[in-house]
């Protein structure tokens, strides 16, 4: 069997790369929802809609386990698919199949918690709060769901979203550095205005921005660690198909 990778367009490359290089032999069929491109922008029920018809796609195509990679399809759409559309669709096609997402693997690498572990509220005084900024579309900042998940999981982060309404849609329609270095600039001091001053760490969540994580890099302070979500998800998938072998990733 194989995995499949979902996106809506050319930014789940990123963490197809990541895929390659952690599991090598396996068998990845990816899909880019260019025709709909970019997600962040649409309603949340035709976001569902469209992933729904996506994963079927890959399902169809021989794939039992598909990721998404698509902040916006994750954010808006996981869950829901997962305990609303999933099991009827198992007993439909009368195999083992899952969706996944890569925001689950990057909270864990944002705050070093397992997903299913409960937080040690702290008694003590926190001398310093760990400043995070994320960057995403503005349906995932809609969706809180960076700022509603590290909370479950560490008292000593604060999150800042930075919703970037055009950069998906200019990466995707393959914008030069040189205009999009100017909007990445314009973000990351908006954020810092928000905040303060600039963030300890930062998070690229969206896997277009992944592509220009340079222009990131030199807007940031120097020294501001990225977390990557292409290298967090490749990790995790791992360790699931490790538990999981009814998922077969192919040869």
């Amino acid at each position: 069997m194989a995995i499949g990778v979902f996106d809506s367009g050319i930014g789940g490359l990123t963490a197809l790369q990541a895929l390659v290089r952690a599991l090598p032999g396996a068998d990845i069929v990816y899909l880019a929802d260019q025709a709909n491109s970019p997600y962040g922008g649409r309603p949340g029920e035709e976001i569902v809609e469209l992933v729904r018809e996506g994963c079927e796609r890959l399902f169809d195509r021989g794939c039992d386990l598909v990721i998404l990679a698509c902040n916006t399809a994750a954010a808006v759409t996981l869950r829901r698919l997962q305990q609303t559309w999933l099991p009827g669709y198992r007993a439909r096609v009368g195999r083992p199949v899952n969706v996944l997402g890569l925001i689950v693997p990057t909270i864990e690498a944002a705050t070093g918690v397992a997903w299913n572990e409960e937080l040690e509220r702290r008694d003590d005084k926190i001398e310093k709060l760990d400043i995070l900024g994320i960057f995403s579309t503005p349906a995932t900042a809609t969706s809180r769901v960076y700022d509603i998940e590290i909370a479950k999981r560490s008292d000593a982060v604060a999150v800042f979203s930075e919703p970037c309404a055009t950069l998906a849609r200019q990466i995707e329609a393959g914008e030069d550095d040189a205009a999009l270095r100017p909007v990445v600039e314009a973000h990351v001091a908006t954020l810092a205005r928000r905040i303060g001053r600039p963030p300890d760490r930062a998070i690229l969540g969206c896997t277009h921005y992944e592509i220009i994580a340079n222009l990131f890099r030199a807007a940031l302070p120097p020294g501001t660690p990225l977390i990557h979500q292409p290298d967090a998800t490749a990790e995790a998938i791992q360790r699931y198909l490790v538990r999981h072998p009814e998922y077969a990733a192919g040869g």
